[in-house]
């Protein structure tokens, strides 16, 4: 696809791509391999000139910005790393429906705009509001609900809420929801609506197929393959911690000696503390050593040697947060398999 680089067509409808785990290496990831995730059709015709933001609701005053004038605000930038909720789908057994991501729906990108509470302020919200609701430009197949989701007020607020429209240094791409898009760091990519038009102020939480029954988790744990009544669930809301190996690959064949593990390992609005690597299939575990990249909301790049002898190996990595979490052996099976953290592994062949 032009402008992508090398990214995994998870879905050539609506426009899903997976990046290659290979590619985490870098801390920021560059725009062309950058995952890429839509519910609908990309808005078709959008022009900056053209375009319209409105704030209403339960406000003061409803306001209605140009992309012009959104862009006299003083601008805020935040590291994020944006994970979608249904990443690591595909390794979930049973399997259950969505797109079948494998590891490699997240990123991290520099994204800058103003404070979404600064736009807020403008308009002034009632003592009334309680959560803010975003509604973009997709366009809506058929009878499929639109792709509207709403947030607390509190993060709403948050100093590093932003309405995005700037990623690593450049105007937003199209796939990456050009001229606007909500940033909610820390949280799952779904809260971060993409070619935002409209921002509502509401009473509470919206009510909405991308709501309810969309993006929400069991109150507790079930047996895989059973359903779950949405009374019995609650919002998916911040990432997990969770750490991802980008090389050496799985099923890779390498010669004895010196080999280098590196990955990513990120915990939402938490912060990595440790990394650990076991290559011995979970008996044994080590320090891995974290990168100097260092931000809140971001992940941290990390590095561990290991002197491989000839055979077959299992190396897992784990990581843990300022939380306390640590990833799990196995995953919490929900049915819409969302926020998959399992310790993660690739099998390796030395001779």
């Amino acid at each position: 696809m032009p402008g992508e680089d090398g990214l995994l067509v998870r879905s050539s409808r609506f426009f899903d791509l997976e990046t290659p785990v290979e590619y985490f290496h870098t801390w920021i990831t560059p725009v062309p391999r950058f995952f890429v995730r839509n519910h609908m059709h990309e808005p078709s015709a959008l022009t900056a000139a053209d375009w319209r933001l409105t704030v209403a609701g339960e406000v003061e005053k409803p306001v209605t910005f140009s992309l012009a004038e959104l862009s006299r605000i003083a601008p805020h930038s935040v590291v994020n790393t944006l994970e979608c909720a249904g990443n690591g789908r595909g390794l979930y057994r049973p399997q259950v429906p969505g797109a079948q991501w494998g590891k490699g729906a997240v990123g991290t990108a520099r994204f800058s705009g103003p404070r979404l509470r600064d736009v807020l302020q403008r308009a002034g919200i009632k003592s009334s509001g309680k959560h803010v609701m975003f509604r973009g430009l997709d366009e809506v197949p058929g009878k499929v609900p639109p792709f509207i989701r709403s947030i607390p007020v509190e993060k709403a607020l948050d100093s590093d809420t932003l309405i995005a429209t700037h990623m690593n240094g450049a105007p937003l791409t199209k796939h990456h929801g050009f001229p606007a898009r909500a940033l909610v760091p820390g949280w799952i990519g779904a809260a971060s609506c993409k070619w935002l038009t409209e921002i509502k102020v509401l009473e509470s939480e919206f009510v909405g197929n991308f709501m309810s029954p969309g993006y929400r988790f069991p109150n507790r744990p079930g047996k895989p393959g059973e359903a779950v009544a949405p009374q019995d669930t609650y919002p998916v809301t911040a990432l997990n911690v969770k750490s991802v190996i980008a090389s050496p690959l799985d099923q890779a064949n390498l010669k004895p000696g010196r080999v280098f593990i590196q990955g990513a390992a990120w915990a939402g609005q938490a912060d990595i503390v440790k990394v650990e690597i076991s290559t011995d299939g979970g008996s044994t575990w080590n320090p891995a050593t974290l990168g100097r990249d260092h931000v809140h909301y971001a992940w941290r790049l990390w590095s561990y040697i290991w002197n491989a002898p000839r055979g077959d190996h299992r190396i897992l990595s784990r990581a843990t947060d300022s939380l306390g979490r640590t990833q799990p052996s196995t995953p919490v099976w929900n049915p819409g398999g969302y926020l998959y953290n399992a310790v993660d592994e690739v099998n390796i062949y030395v001779a």
